[in-house]
Parts: structure tokens; C-alpha cells; sequence
């Protein structure tokens, strides 16, 4: 039979060395408190733009691919329909976010390129984002950041390959 002092220490939550929490729960609150007050200022730039949250995911998608993005492989990072992936493109071609580009021999393959202006005008949006995550950083070691880095890699690694339940 556990002791009182035994159970205490059961329901305790796992502390790092400064003593924070480093339980699953305290990744998951502090996860969702950092994914809305990015939702947030992503809210406030489509609101400002005329666009939907998704077409910022989108932006967010062609701007960080490793090579250029088409309508195929936007529709399966997004999960979206084809109808709804060409409405966001045409969304955010209207808004002056992105252009349609036939690169290849093959005029059927289209490639989704953000416009310079564009990224001028999200740079400077999100330039108090950038400056909180400077401040952030500043307050840890290179070493400190290195894990922090490693750990949001893999994060995002495993969220890749979950899949919704049910669809």
C-alpha cells in the first residue's frame, strides 16, 4: 500500500531543473495558449487582407516549401477539397498575395510563387511577432535553443503523421 508521501509524489507533475512542469499537460496548455495568440495575429492579418485563416495557412505553405508549391500538393498539406484549394488560390491571387506560374514543359503544371510585395507586407504585420520571439530567445543559451528547436522539429514531425479520426 503507497504511503500519503508516495501518492503526493505520484500525482506530482514531472518538473524540469528550474522546477516548471514538464508533464504533458503543461506542453498542452502551454501549446494552445501559444497557438492562440498566433491564431490571433493570424486573424487580425487575414481580417486586415481581406482573406480566410486558411488562405494564411496557405500563404504560410507556398512560402515555406521546399520547392515550389503547386494546387496538387497545397490541397494535400491544406486537406482541402480541389474546389476549395482554387478558391483560396484565387483568393489570394486577387489580393495580390501570390501569382500562378506555368515553369515547366509541361503547361499543365502550375506553380504558386508569394509575391515580394506581399511578403514586405506580412514581414512588417508580423514584425512584433518576430520581436516577441527574439525576446524569447534572448533569454536562453544557444544550447537551451538547440533543444528547442529539436523538440519543435519532432513535435511537428509526429503532428505530421497524425491523422483525424473518423475521416
Amino acid at each position: 500500500m503507497a504511503t500519503a508521501n508516495q501518492r503526493d509524489q505520484d500525482e506530482r507533475p514531472e518538473s524540469g531543473t528550474d522546477g516548471a512542469p514538464t508533464d504533458l499537460y503543461a506542453f498542452a496548455v502551454r501549446l494552445r495558449r501559444m497557438n492562440g495568440e498566433i491564431n490571433r495575429l493570424v486573424q487580425g492579418f487575414a481580417g486586415d487582407h481581406g482573406l480566410h485563416a486558411t488562405d494564411i495557412q496557405a500563404l504560410a505553405a507556398i512560402m515555406d516549401a521546399e520547392e515550389p508549391m503547386t494546387p496538387s500538393g497545397l490541397r494535400r498539406h491544406l486537406g482541402l477539397t480541389s474546389g476549395a484549394v482554387t478558391a483560396c488560390v484565387d483568393r489570394l491571387e486577387r489580393a495580390g498575395h501570390i501569382r500562378r506560374v506555368r515553369e515547366s514543359a509541361d503547361r499543365r503544371v502550375v506553380h504558386l510563387h508569394y509575391e515580394p510585395d506581399a511578403r514586405a507586407a506580412a514581414r512588417s504585420y508580423f514584425r512584433p511577432l518576430a520581436g516577441a520571439t527574439e525576446a524569447a530567445r534572448s533569454r536562453f543559451g544557444e544550447q537551451e535553443l538547440a533543444v528547442v528547436v529539436r523538440f519543435l522539429e519532432a513535435l511537428n514531425e509526429e503532428l505530421a503523421a497524425v491523422r483525424p479520426s473518423g475521416g
